[in-house]
C-alpha cells in the first residue's frame, strides 16, 4: 500500500460532532499547498445507490464540491448495509476487507499530493466487525484529528477516551478540533481546552464558533426526509428552516406566526390558514416563510390548490399527520449536501480562520 502521500485521519468522539463540516473545510484549507487532495470514507453507514453501487453519501458531498478525479467507489470501498455486521459474525473475512480498504486507498492517492481520510463517529465504531476507526487510522498508517463539540470538561473526557484506543492500536493523534462553540465562549473555552488537552498530551488545533445556519434544514432536506409530495412547482427548495410553527389554532392566532424562514405545518383540510398564510406569502415581506407542508394525507380543494399553485415558496405534501411530521423536522439531523452553497462556502471560511493547517502539516 501507497506510505509515501501524506495524510490525515478525522475521526470524532461522537456522531454528528462535525467530521464532515471539518473535512469540508479542510480540502479547501490543504489545496493552498497540495493543489490535489484526495479523499476517501473506507468505512461508511449512510450511503446512497448510484450505478448499482452504494457509495458513502460524503464521498459523494466532497466529489461533487471537490471534483475529485477518482472512482467513487474508491472513495467509499465499505459501505454498511443493515445485514453487513450479522454476515460479517456469521463467516468472517477481515483480510479481504484490509486489503480493499488499502486498495481503494492506492487509488485514491494516485496523482495526488495529499489525501483526507474520514472515520466514522468514535474511535471504537466498527470494532463489532473489526474495522474500528482506531484499526482503519492504523491500516491506513494516518496520523488522527479528533473533532469534539464545545465545552471544556466533557468534550475532554470524551476525547480521552477515544485517545485510550487509538494509543492501544498505535495510532498518534496529532490534536483536537473543538466544534459548535458558542461565539462568547471562544475565548475562555480556547484557552482553558488547551491547557486541560496539554495535559493529556494533545495540541488544540482549532475552535469553530457556532453557526446555527449549518444545523437548519432545507425543504430539499425536510421533502427527502418525509418523503414528501410538491404541490407547485418552487425554485426555492433550498430555503432554509430557522423555526417550525404547527397550525393547530384559529387564524387569527396564526398569522403572527408567519415570519421570516418559519415552516408552517397544518392539516391539508385547514383550508382557511393555508388562505392566510398564501396571502401573508403574497404580501411585501412575501419572503418571510420558508414553506409549508400538509399533512394527513388530506388535499385542499381545487381552489385553494390553484393559489398554492401560485406561490414562490415550496408546499408539500405528507401522509402522517402534524404532531409526526413536526417531530421528524425537529428530529432531523442535518447533513450539508451538494447544493447547499451558502453552507459549503461558511465551512470553507470557518475553517479557513478558526483552524490551524499549518501546525497541521507541520505535525503530519
Amino acid at each position: 500500500m501507497n506510505t509515501e502521500t501524506p495524510r490525515v485521519f478525522i475521526a470524532a468522539t461522537r456522531q454528528n460532532d462535525g467530521k464532515t463540516t471539518t473535512s469540508l473545510g479542510l480540502i479547501a484549507a490543504l489545496q493552498k499547498k497540495y493543489p490535489r487532495v484526495g479523499y476517501i470514507k473506507p468505512v461508511g453507514q449512510r450511503f446512497i445507490k448510484i450505478d448499482e453501487q452504494k457509495i458513502d453519501e460524503d464521498s459523494v458531498l466532497m466529489d461533487s464540491v471537490y471534483q475529485m478525479n477518482c472512482p467513487l467507489v474508491d472513495m467509499s470501498p465499505i459501505a454498511v448495509e443493515p445485514d453487513f455486521t450479522r454476515k460479517y459474525l456469521q463467516s468472517s473475512n477481515n483480510e479481504a476487507l484490509v486489503k480493499k480498504i488499502q486498495k481503494a486507498f492506492d487509488r485514491v492517492a494516485w496523482e495526488k499530493e495529499f489525501v483526507l481520510c474520514e472515520g466514522s463517529g468514535h474511535a471504537g465504531v466498527g470494532s463489532v466487525f473489526d474495522l474500528s476507526n482506531a484499526q482503519v487510522a492504523k491500516i491506513l498508517g494516518a496520523k488522527v484529528i479528533i473533532v469534539t463539540q464545545g465545552g471544556i470538561g466533557k468534550p475532554i473526557d470524551e476525547v480521552a477516551l477515544n485517545q485510550a484506543l487509538f494509543e492501544k492500536e498505535g495510532v498518534e493523534i496529532i490534536g483536537v478540533i473543538i466544534n459548535k462553540v458558542l461565539e462568547e465562549k471562544m475565548e475562555f473555552i480556547t484557552d482553558f481546552a488547551r491547557r486541560g488537552l496539554k495535559r493529556k498530551g494533545l495540541e488544540l488545533l482549532g475552535v469553530i464558533p457556532h453557526r446555527e445556519i449549518l444545523s437548519r434544514p432545507t425543504l430539499t432536506v425536510i421533502r427527502d426526509e418525509l418523503d414528501a409530495e410538491p404541490l407547485n412547482e418552487s425554485d426555492q427548495m433550498q430555503n432554509v428552516v430557522s423555526d417550525v410553527v404547527v397550525g393547530a389554532m384559529s387564524v387569527n392566532n396564526a398569522k403572527s406566526f408567519f415570519k421570516r424562514g418559519v415552516l408552517l405545518i397544518t392539516p391539508g383540510d385547514r383550508e382557511d390558514i393555508i388562505y392566510a398564510a398564501a396571502a401573508s406569502i403574497a404580501s411585501a415581506d412575501a419572503e418571510a416563510m420558508a414553506g409549508i407542508v400538509l399533512t394527513g394525507n388530506l388535499r385542499p380543494h381545487a381552489d385553494v390548490m390553484k393559489v398554492i399553485s401560485t406561490l414562490p415558496c415550496p408546499v408539500l405534501a405528507a401522509t402522517a399527520d402534524s404532531y409526526k411530521v413536526a417531530s421528524k423536522v425537529h428530529d432531523l439531523t442535518v447533513k450539508t449536501k451538494p447544493a447547499d452553497a451558502e453552507k459549503i462556502s461558511l465551512i470553507r471560511d470557518l475553517i479557513a480562520k478558526n483552524v490551524n493547517v499549518k501546525k497541521i502539516l507541520d505535525l503530519i
